[in-house]
């Protein structure tokens, strides 16, 4: 599986938002859910722009471990995010993607009635 639309979808994330594992997973229908969501986020390739410090667990806390949790703390409060804790407020910088919406123009366009002229 390659990991390409993950980051592209993370990409996304506006400045002081968040999102979480579990959602990222169900806005991109991962199998496995929020740990594959996990793993893609641990996959992440340094130098390419991909906010991975915007993905965070249920409930806003911070999971990763060791020194990239102190790095991910400091990038997201350098963009305005409060945190208690290890833990965003999540009330406040949770994202909330758009819902992708379905070609308008296929359902809206209507097929002359017959015998009439447009």
């Amino acid at each position: 599986m390659s990991w390409e639309p993950v980051f592209r979808f993370v990409q996304r994330i506006p400045r002081g938002k968040v999102l979480t594992y579990g959602a990222l997973a169900a806005a991109l229908r991962l199998p496995g859910g929020a740990r594959t969501a996990g793993r893609a986020m641990g996959a992440t390739p340094s130098g390419r722009g991909i906010p991975w410090h915007r993905v965070v667990g249920a409930g806003g806390k911070l999971l990763i471990r060791g020194p990239h949790a102190m790095l991910q703390k400091k990038l997201l409060e350098s963009e305005g995010v409060e945190l208690v804790e290890s833990r965003v407020k999540i009330d406040r910088h949770l994202w909330k993607p758009a819902k992708q919406k379905k070609n308008r123009q296929s359902r809206n366009t209507k097929a002359p009635a017959r015998g009439k002229l447009n």
